[in-house]
């Protein structure tokens, strides 16, 4: 038992990956298990989940349901990106660093073209600027714009951000994806509309997070344009992403979505993040590396204070953005308690 308790604690604030499932998920997935179901998205779950994400959207959308957000991401891009196209993304974006080249290999060999951006997030100025070649047969495409909302520095893009970048895409003729790994805890943190935060401000596909904000394992691929699905039946289908046990994963994102269990789980994520923001910026030897919107906080942290965390059985990853901060995150299910233990042995 001693063991066990000591491995939970070592991974605290490490990411929201680490917490379990909330018990609404919980308890659908065992509602979901009861009697027999069809295969492969037939069931009834997985059916009026399209009704259920139109109501939330305001308007009709199309979705499809998967286990992971680098599938989301990769899928979502490969009905938007030729392969002789290119996809324009901030140099720190998951879809960039930590997706083992997914991307590409779904699209089979579109390229991302790496924007500086400010703080984490790509500029509509700096995006007009790099949006070239064309139609000249020598180049790669202008094909696709990807976001990620919250992004990669914790900062949510602004209604008037997303609007602006949208309007430059859409403009050169580009497709608009978010990605959405932490939806939720941006659309609370802008006080907004889903609608308002994706279609309204022109985005066309949106990969949907839910994982990290409550879920065991289930995101979705949600479509604001028919046009832009084309093949990915059978792309999902070939890539080893049609689930034949879809409903289990349908369920989730069912009861994620119902009675506002997402909103609530990311408010409270939120609201812990920024109990542990204001602590840390407190202690005179550590620096908020970046305003901290939402759950995930960017300090910087002296390395004796870093070895002396990691020695108490803390998880503290020192290399984020090439050793200019630490990341820490909250979690639906954070405790005041967790966040006043943290502070306190840094005092």
């Amino acid at each position: 038992m001693e063991k066990i308790k000591t491995k939970r604690e070592r991974v605290k604030f490490a990411s929201d990956n680490v917490a379990g499932a909330c018990p609404e998920v919980l308890d659908a997935i065992l509602k979901a298990n009861d009697g027999d179901r069809a295969p492969y998205g037939d069931d009834e779950i997985s059916k009026n989940l399209q009704d259920k994400f139109s109501e939330i959207f305001e308007k009709k959308v199309i979705i499809f349901p998967t286990s992971s957000g680098t599938a989301a991401n990769a899928l979502a891009l490969s009905t938007m990106t030729p392969s002789f196209g290119n996809i324009y993304c901030h140099k720190l974006s998951h879809i960039n660093v930590d997706e083992c080249g997914a991307p590409e290999f779904y699209t089979g060999g579109a390229k991302l073209v790496n924007l500086n951006g400010v703080n984490g997030k790509i500029t509509a100025e700096e995006l007009n600027k790099s949006i070239s070649g064309k139609g000249v047969v020598h180049h790669t495409q202008p094909s696709s714009v990807s976001i990620t909302q919250l992004c990669e520095t914790g900062e949510a893009y602004e209604l008037d951000e997303i609007k602006k970048i949208s309007e430059i895409a859409h403009n050169h003729k580009l497709n608009m994806h978010m990605d959405g790994a932490r939806f939720a805890n941006a659309l609370v943190s802008l006080d907004c509309s889903p609608a308002e935060m994706t279609w309204k401000s022109g985005i066309d596909v949106l990969s949907f997070g839910a994982t990290k904000n409550g879920c065991l394992a289930a995101e979705a691929i949600i479509f604001f344009k028919p046009e832009l699905v084309g093949n990915l039946p059978f792309l999902m289908k070939r890539a080893g992403h049609l689930l034949s046990k879809m409903s289990f994963v349908s369920a989730q994102l069912d009861a994620y979505i119902t009675n506002e269990v997402w909103l609530r789980n990311a408010k409270h994520a939120n609201a812990m993040g920024k109990k542990l923001s204001q602590g840390l910026n407190q202690h005179k030897n550590i620096e908020l590396a970046y305003p901290t919107d939402a759950n995930e906080i960017f300090v910087k942290i002296p390395k004796d204070i870093i070895d002396q965390l990691n020695s108490e059985g803390y998880t503290i990853n020192d290399d984020e953005w090439d050793g200019k901060a630490v990341r820490l995150v909250t979690a639906w299910n954070t405790n005041l308690s967790d966040i006043e233990t943290f502070l306190n042995f840094i005092k």
